[in-house]
């Protein structure tokens, strides 16, 4: 009979493996999501940073001509694209302003949902407290000390800044006719047949004739072709494309 120990109430919890952060999406669904650190989250600010300046050099050049009337407009736009730039490209850009999407980046609520007008103009107005006293001094602190990676203004805001997780697809599987196999499958070895069949382009054909012949015991195949009958197991269990 097997024991189980009960965990002291005062045990101190393991720190996480990794930086993954588990969110509950409105929909009831548990989403893992990985929080960006400091130094790409400054790449970002930096590339943002370069591009307003692009912008409103361009601009105050184009100005320059209208006089007076050009160095009006040109203070209205210099607030606009200081205060706005950001803001503007969280919202409509799914949380994404330019140096953030180059870098893969995106801002969401707590709660994995898209950031919304309020939330993106809080948390980009505390740029200036994050400043202080001088070069991002207090936000980088934040960032450090916060296990979310979270700058003061994403704690008055409710926000994070994760990575965008790239759409993961299934590996093809080599070209053969599907078959059944002799007996039933546990679930275990269906995994190890299609991982099998999925990772050969990686693999030598050494090693793959190495792991069929590794295979083709206990499934009881013929070890000359054990290569094609596992990967036409592999596209039988797949079922039709």
């Amino acid at each position: 009979m097997l024991e189980t120990t009960a965990r002291p109430r005062n045990a101190t919890l393991s720190p996480p493996l990794d930086t993954r952060y588990p969110i509950e999406t409105p929909e009831g669904i548990d989403l893992p999501v990985r929080p960006a650190g400091l130094m790409v989250r400054a790449l970002a600010f930096s590339i943002d940073l370069g591009l307003r300046g692009l912008i409103l050099g361009l601009l105050f050049m184009v100005l320059a001509f209208l006089g007076k009337l050009g160095a009006g407009l040109g203070s209205i736009l210099l607030f606009v694209v200081s205060w706005w730039y950001m803001v503007l490209f969280e919202v409509l850009n799914q949380g994404r302003s330019p140096g953030k999407q180059w870098m893969g980046l995106r801002v969401v609520h707590d709660d994995g949902t898209s950031v919304g007008w309020s939330a993106s103009l809080l948390r980009n107005l505390l740029r200036v407290v994050d400043m202080l006293p001088f070069g991002y001094f207090l936000g980088a602190i934040s960032c450090l000390q916060h296990p979310n990676f979270k700058r003061l203004g994403d704690l008055a805001a409710g926000t994070l800044v994760i990575y965008r997780e790239q759409p993961l697809s299934r590996p093809q599987l080599p070209a053969a006719e599907p078959r059944r196999p002799a007996f039933a499958l546990a679930l275990a070895e269906q995994r190890a047949i299609l991982g099998f069949a999925e990772r050969q382009g990686e693999l030598s054909e050494a090693r793959v004739a190495e792991l069929a012949a590794i295979l083709a015991q206990p499934l009881q195949l013929s070890a000359p072709q054990a290569v094609a009958e596992l990967n036409g197991i592999a596209r039988g269990l797949l079922g039709p494309a």
